[in-house]
């Protein structure tokens, strides 16, 4: 841990990755410890082009806790962000008082002030919880000194962000201790893995989600039999599956099952009563591009999967990233061009045939999508060594607010 030798605040900033889902995680068996009925599976994605960073700081002349989010301050004593707090300081209490029986543990005293940014839109379906808790985790262990297990902490703050933890492909093993202490996150594959996978999410919109992934979880849990079913007969199998998949890097398998189960998260959405409905038409039309695309080919090229909102999330290969955004150009045209429109990583221009386009079939839609950002698979969380990246001033206050 570093020693606050003055009164100038210690800090650190670190940022974090956005996960998306190919087997959802959708219901808890306890809602305290943050305990899923299923276990998971997701890709990690790039921080170049979707991350969270985060900065802390603590100090002796710090008063309380604070938290800023996006430039604006929040409520600090949410209980899962307190959840974190305290589990960062009992661990870093723990590692000092075994470490060293006489060494200084004030600082783990001293007030704290976080700081946090998303590059992406925030409660969109987009993952940012994941990406924001897994980082303010792994941000405070960095200040306190804190190593090991951290997944389980990231996991009481939101349940998907214990995969953030981790890059590459990721399972959240559901466990089976009723204190949690086996649910926990760990790495299938790196992101070196399958390098020719890569990643577009399909921006419908960025606005706020109407139903909030806590609750609606937690009414599928309390009304849908679906949810059970799935849980208990279609997930463990599938988990088996799709790891195979992933290790084969057998895209057709991949593919395939990745859209069932999103169609299956969603078939439960709807079977909850009141029925939960995170897709749109957009979302809908999206579902349809993807199948005749395929279809014309009659292959499986690409494969969608949506997460608690209407934004697509389509995996392909990298051979087949450049005709697929001209597709989704062309039924979904924009009034933004050229990078405006699309984020992330290059992709080369090409045209796209009258015959595909007849073979799909489908009416344009001006403005459907937003924007599409092109990624891959990533690492996990990391340090930021730069000191101008912090997100706060040396007196411990954000440097941009609102």
């Amino acid at each position: 841990m570093p020693e606050d030798s003055s009164h100038k605040p210690t800090m650190v900033t670190c940022t974090a990755p956005v996960n998306i889902a190919v087997i959802k995680y959708w219901g808890k068996r306890d809602k305290d410890l943050i305990l899923p009925v299923n276990s998971s599976l997701s890709v990690t994605l790039h921080q170049d082009q979707l991350k969270t960073t985060t900065t802390v700081a603590y100090c002796r002349d710090f008063e309380e806790d604070r938290i800023w989010l996006n430039g604006k301050e929040e409520d600090i004593n949410q209980p899962r962000l307190q959840s974190c707090l305290r589990e960062i300081r009992r661990m870093a209490r723990k590692r000092r008082s075994d470490k060293d029986s006489t060494s200084d543990v004030s600082a783990l005293s001293y007030k704290v002030h976080i700081c946090s940014s998303n590059n992406f839109p925030t409660a969109a379906g987009l993952a940012s919880s994941a990406a924001g808790y897994a980082c303010l985790v792994y941000t405070l262990a960095r200040l306190f000194g804190v190593e090991g297990e951290l997944s389980c902490v990231a996991r009481q703050g939101s349940g998907s962000a214990c995969r953030s933890m981790y890059g590459g492909f990721v399972q959240w093993k559901m466990g089976e201790k009723a204190d949690g202490k086996d649910s926990l996150a760990e790495q299938v594959e790196p992101e070196s893995h399958w390098p020719e996978l890569r990643v577009l999410v399909l921006v419908v919109s960025a606005e706020r989600k109407p139903v909030g992934s806590t609750s609606g979880m937690q009414t599928s849990v309390e009304t849908s039999k679906l949810l059970k079913y799935r849980a208990d007969s279609v997930v463990p199998g599938r988990m088996d599956e799709m790891i195979n998949a992933i290790q084969r890097k057998d895209f057709a398998a991949f593919a395939e099952l990745t859209m069932k189960d999103s169609n299956q998260f969603h078939a439960t959405c709807l079977d909850t009563y009141p029925p939960i409905f995170y897709l749109n038409d957009v979302s809908r039309r999206v579902i349809n591009l993807v199948h005749r695309y395929n279809s014309h080919y009659g292959e499986t090229r690409v494969a969608y999967t949506f997460d608690a909102g209407p934004n697509a999330v389509i995996y392909t290969l990298q051979d087949h990233v450049s005709e697929f955004v001209q597709v989704v150009r062309h039924f979904f045209p924009s009034e933004t061009n050229g990078g405006q429109f699309l984020k992330g990583l290059p992709v080369a221009s090409t045209t796209v045939s009258d015959e595909l386009k007849n073979a799909i079939g489908m009416e344009p839609l001006p403005k459907g999508i937003s924007y599409i950002i092109n990624t891959k698979a990533g690492p996990g969380p990391r340090i930021e060594k730069d000191s101008s990246l912090h997100l706060l001033r040396p007196d411990g206050l954000p440097k941009d607010t609102v």
